[in-house]
């Protein structure tokens, strides 16, 4: 990790941003997004503020007691990289699936990229095909 002082503020506020995930606190976990977000990776197209909000209620009422994790966070100038685990059971309908009450565990690597001490742009790679078999919406590689 850098030291220097936006990536300590970058860091400072994904922080946050992580603790009012966990805590439930959507509106507080937005505040980390300028209000400009292009969000990629969670939709064939960029997710603007209204879609990032949309995909995070999605997500919250199909887990809605999730917890979100981060393994290691790298800083470089203006972007922060973290490897990050999501945490959770299957309470609610996601992506058509009705709930199943199984435990999940969804991985996944993000890139952020922040202005002003706010997230501008965001890329996210995350293990969906693992969450849909964890659902058992598919099964299993054989």
């Amino acid at each position: 990790m850098t030291t220097t002082a936006a990536g300590s503020r970058n860091e400072t506020a994904l922080a946050r941003a992580v603790e009012r995930w966990n805590a439930g606190d959507l509106d507080g976990y937005l505040e980390i997004y300028a209000e400009g977000i292009r969000l990629h990776g969670m939709s064939p197209e960029p997710l603007d503020a209204q879609g990032v909000r949309a995909a995070y209620e999605n997500l919250f009422a199909a887990f809605p007691r999730n917890h979100l994790e981060l393994h290691e966070t790298f800083s470089a100038g203006d972007r922060l990289t973290c490897r990050f685990t999501l945490t959770g059971r299957h309470d609610g309908d996601y992506m058509g699936i009705p709930a199943t009450g199984r435990d999940i565990a969804l991985s996944g690597i993000t890139i952020l990229h922040f202005q002003d001490g706010l997230c501008v742009e965001r890329w996210v790679c995350a293990d969906t095909l693992g969450l849909l078999v964890q659902l058992g919406a598919v099964p299993p590689p054989s």
